[in-house]
């Protein structure tokens, strides 16, 4: 009965009654108690709605059932693949939808629809690595943006393959939490790649110099992506740069210049096959480092480097000494091209040259970094002046202010009359102009003048007021006896008496 009678109400009414009818119907199926043939009927009727030629009508429906678990499924599917802005209702919300709906939706879909998707909370990783592959950067973006997106590794170096180059992807996939270090390297190597296109196109640079420029970005980069990554993550790391053939000897011995002995140990213990603990005893060993060197295919010429700078990791670690920085040591440097400069070797000319510029690197980080606490400590001290300064004269204006409100001359008697009678107020007891200026002065003023108070002794007290309430009385006592001695007496006698008595 409900059915027909609401069917045949919606063949008359206009657009907006029937989209205000529809949602309040789907209200009433989603949370009201209705029986099984009511709700039966009206489930019937919110289905026969999806062929409404008014998608005001649709939209409204889309609206109700979005955020509902109740929602019939074939309703669900049959809005998502309506009009975009009824379906993106849907697909944006919908705890309904399968990982297939919202895949099928998103190859289907236009630009906008894939980024409402990839909004969505809780997406899967089969959603996500669909996303990462068809959509472009304002869905990866957005996607990069969702914390709450389950994306694997793979799939987010496809999303650096893919728009690397876009800025806002870059500092998306850098602020998750659960961003892997293989692909913050991956990110900074794009940034490299994306500067040093911009100075070969600009001619600032050659190829040559512009590529050796990045591959030294590179490594840094994978060295500073180990921080904070744990032992798993710096496998990861070793594993996807030798799967990427960027696992070299130079990296290496970055790292052990470095002080990345984790890295190191966990890229020699790759490229040798042996277990971590065994290259962790081998790099303490400069004998059998060389074994382990050698296992690991690296060329015979890095050998004294390595074991130098070994070596000198070890004397800093038992002297105690601290390193500045994070990157390069100058220390280990030398200690390393002291080992090398007395090999007359030909194969040690490339190693000397890396060196060196590992060298010329370690020296312009020691710079930029003293540079930069210079000039941090120049702005603190720059900004506390201005603040003081704009603290004085704060309080030199309001100082002023309230002298030209106080100490205005009037030029009459009658201005005078009227100018006290605005500051001292109408209460005959507060009549005092005196008191009014004081008032109106400011308080740091009146702190100056202002003496504190000393706490009060109260035996001391009560001795002081005990001599004093005698030391009246015997005033007048002597005030009368010399009185009645001083009578007619003269000359030298009289003059005798006084003495004494003015001496006892």
């Amino acid at each position: 009965m409900i059915i027909r009678e609401f069917l045949a109400w919606t063949q008359n009414a206009s657009a907006s009654r029937r989209a205000e009818a529809t949602a309040a119907l789907a209200r009433a199926y989603l949370y009201g108690n209705l029986g099984a043939e009511d709700a039966w009927e009206a489930k019937t009727a919110l289905l026969a709605l999806l062929d409404d030629p008014s998608p005001v009508v649709r939209r409204a429906l889309a609206e109700v059932c979005a955020a509902s678990a109740r929602t019939p499924r074939p309703l669900v599917v049959a809005l998502s693949c309506d009009v975009p802005e009824v379906a993106r209702l849907v697909l944006a919300r919908s705890p309904v939808l399968t990982d297939a709906d919202l895949v099928d939706a998103a190859a289907l879909g236009d630009e906008t629809t894939r980024a409402v998707i990839a909004a969505r909370h809780h997406l899967s990783h089969a959603v996500s690595g669909a996303l990462a592959e068809i959509g472009e950067a304002e869905t990866l973006t957005v996607l990069a943006r969702n914390p709450t997106a389950k994306i694997t590794a793979g799939r987010m170096l496809r999303m650096v393959e893919r728009r690397g180059a876009e800025a806002s992807l870059r500092e998306a996939l850098l602020a998750r939490a659960d961003l892997p270090p293989e692909v913050h390297h991956a990110i900074g190597l794009a940034v490299a790649q994306a500067l040093s296109d911009f100075v070969i196109h600009r001619g600032w640079l050659g190829a040559e110099r512009s590529d050796r420029m990045s591959r030294e970005t590179s490594e840094r980069v994978a060295l500073e992506a180990c921080a904070g990554s744990g032992a798993a993550g710096v496998a990861r790391l070793v594993t996807h740069l030798r799967t990427t053939r960027q696992l070299n000897a130079g990296l290496i011995l970055r790292a052990v210049l470095s002080g990345r002995t984790d890295f190191a140990q966990a890229a020699l213990a790759d490229l040798s096959g042996r277990d971590h603990a065994a290259v962790a005893r081998a790099l303490r060993d400069p004998r059998t480092f060389a074994d382990l060197h050698a296992r690991a295919g690296l060329p015979a010429a890095l050998l004294p480097a390595m074991q130098a700078a070994l070596t000198a990791w070890q004397d800093v670690a038992r002297s105690g000494t601290p390193i500045r920085g994070a990157g390069l040591s100058r220390r280990i440097i030398e200690c390393a091209i002291s080992a090398c400069g007395d090999l007359p070797d030909a194969d040690m000319h490339p190693v000397r040259a890396l060196l060196n510029r590992y060298e010329a690197e370690a020296a312009r980080d020691e710079a930029r970094e003293v540079a930069r606490t210079i000039a941090a400590e120049a702005a603190a001290r720059e900004t506390a002046r201005r603040d003081a300064q704009a603290a004085d004269a704060a309080w030199h204006a309001a100082l002023a202010s309230q002298r030209r409100t106080v100490f205005d001359t009037p030029g009459s008697a009658a201005e005078t009359i009227a100018v006290l009678a605005e500051v001292v107020p109408a209460d005959p007891e507060m009549r005092n102009p005196v008191g009014a200026i004081l008032d109106a002065l400011p308080e740091q003023i009146l702190a100056w003048y202002r003496t504190e108070e000393r706490p009060v002794d109260t035996e001391a007290q009560a001795v002081t007021d005990a001599v004093l309430d005698g030391l009246g009385d015997s005033l007048i006592d002597l005030f009368r006896s010399s009185r009645s001695l001083a009578g007619p007496a003269t000359g030298v006698g009289a003059a005798d008496d006084k003495a004494a008595k003015i001496a006892a």
